[in-house]
């Protein structure tokens, strides 16, 4: 039962986290993951985390249309699709502190990678490899926001186009998630009303187009150091959280 109270601070939730999302393309997603996986069940928190994300996503990519490079989106498309198809007959829903532990720890591994494996969203083959890594990563570690944000911060590509490409790729990304979790969810009898869903897709779309305005602003140079410094703090936090959960 979603009562006001949890409504609220659902839509506070949504809200903080898809401003930020829509400023730097990533980060919003892991925290709100966080957020709902403390208050709901997996399967639940994973379709309600999936249909927000593809509705700030998805007007991200809008607002953002003209800056979209759409080869590395259609490589990156393929790769997730076809990786889909195999982890659908897995079938596999991790626990909580595998989420958390695998949330955090992903981008201080890649942080390990020698220059010359450094990942490279602008390189050959480089975008359908990311749509597959990415789509293992959704869905056994819940997301994988930050690892996909190390692709694209390896290249020389500008904020905005790497905000826009990014809200394309992962708006296919959470249309996927959506139909791998909510099979579990129904399977289980875990469905959440229909009017939680549209609410959280009505802030998401509000929390996007403020964020905008910021990203309009931004330097490139702020946008790089602040996006590393977002991502580390989130990682360890989840780290520590999910350690917690095994402790416990």
């Amino acid at each position: 039962m979603v009562g006001p109270l949890l409504a609220a601070a659902l839509a506070a939730a949504v809200l903080a986290t898809s401003f930020l999302s829509g400023i730097f393309g990533m980060a919003g997603g892991m925290i709100l993951l966080g957020v709902l996986l403390l208050i709901l069940d997996v399967a639940p928190a994973m379709v309600l985390f999936g249909v927000t994300q593809f509705a700030s996503n998805g007007w991200r990519a809008v607002l953002w249309r003209r800056h979209i490079q759409w080869g590395i989106t259609a490589q990156y498309a393929l790769g997730s699709v076809a990786t889909f198809g195999l982890m659908k007959l897995v079938a596999f829903v991790p626990d909580k502190a595998t989420l958390y532990i695998g949330l955090g720890m992903m981008p201080f591994l890649v942080d390990r990678l020698p220059p010359s494996l450094q990942p490279d969203i602008t390189r050959r083959f480089a975008p359908f490899l990311c749509g597959c890594v990415i789509m293992v990563l959704q869905l056994l570690a819940g997301a994988a926001g930050n690892v996909l944000d190390v692709f694209f911060q390896q290249s020389q590509l500008d904020r905005k186009t790497i905000v826009a490409t990014k809200a394309a790729t992962q708006a296919l990304a959470h249309v996927l998630r959506v139909l791998y979790f909510g099979s579990f969810a129904v399977t289980l009898h875990e469905t959440l009303p229909l009017w939680v869903f549209a609410l959280a897709i009505a802030v998401a779309f509000t929390g996007t187009s403020l964020a905008a305005m910021v990203l309009h602003r931004m330097s490139e140079a702020n946008f790089r150091r602040w996006s590393k410094l977002l991502i580390r703090t989130v990682s360890a936090s989840y780290v520590l959280y999910g350690a917690w959960l095994l402790a416990r």
